[in-house]
């Protein structure tokens, strides 16, 4: 379970959650991601990710993408970093498809499929299948159910507290993303777990 909100921290938004996550996530990342070149954060958040990850993957370019109320945010970021693999954010909404116009070998997204409506985790996945290149890495981390249940009570309640928020957004069944992902001609190469209850999952385009 990860919070999603975030306060103001020097005039730059700050989510406790990427505090938490971020060594558990680049652990990984440092793997699945060391023969890309260019990747794509969908739902760049308040951009603290990116300015943790880019330094750890000096061989990347990291590309911050997210709707546009929270460029601001995200460019106060990196302007304090002046990161020079890190560029400033896109505007993605994945309910648009003007971002298909992109190509990248990997593809990163935190803690943004259980907050979007279903149809948009499905327009998600269609985006991806268009902006990855044959052979690029997709990794997605959060919380997910499997069989239909929730792997702890604190996934429950994070649910709960999600679906009174927006009756639309939910913790995902992994089935069901994962069934979209093969659609897109994504095949599974990992399901690890995180701290957290969360998980990272990593789908390498065929």
């Amino acid at each position: 379970m990860q919070e999603t909100g975030s306060a103001a921290l020097n005039d730059k938004p700050f989510a406790e959650s990427c505090e938490q996550n971020r060594a558990p996530i680049i652990a990984v990342l440092r793997e699945v991601f060391a023969d890309c070149r260019r990747v794509l954060e969908i739902g760049s958040g308040t951009g603290q990710h990116a300015v943790y990850f880019a330094p750890e993957l000096p061989h990347l370019v990291w590309q911050t993408a997210d709707v546009p109320q929270h460029h601001a945010g995200i460019r106060r970021w990196l302007a304090e970093a002046a990161l020079p693999n890190v560029l400033p954010p896109l505007a993605l909404d994945v309910n648009d498809t003007a971002w298909h116009s992109g190509r990248y070998d990997a593809v990163f997204s935190a803690n943004t499929l259980h907050i979007m409506g279903w149809p948009e985790v499905e327009r998600f996945f269609a985006g991806v299948g268009a902006v990855l290149q044959a052979g690029g890495v997709l990794a997605v981390y959060g919380p997910f159910n499997y069989g239909g249940m929730y792997t702890s009570e604190s996934n429950a309640r994070f649910d709960a507290w999600l679906k009174a928020r927006d009756p639309a957004s939910g913790v995902r069944d992994f089935e069901a993303v994962d069934a979209l992902a093969r659609a897109q001609g994504l095949v599974l190469q990992q399901d690890i777990a995180m701290p957290a209850n969360n998980r990272t999952l990593v789908w390498r385009m065929g």
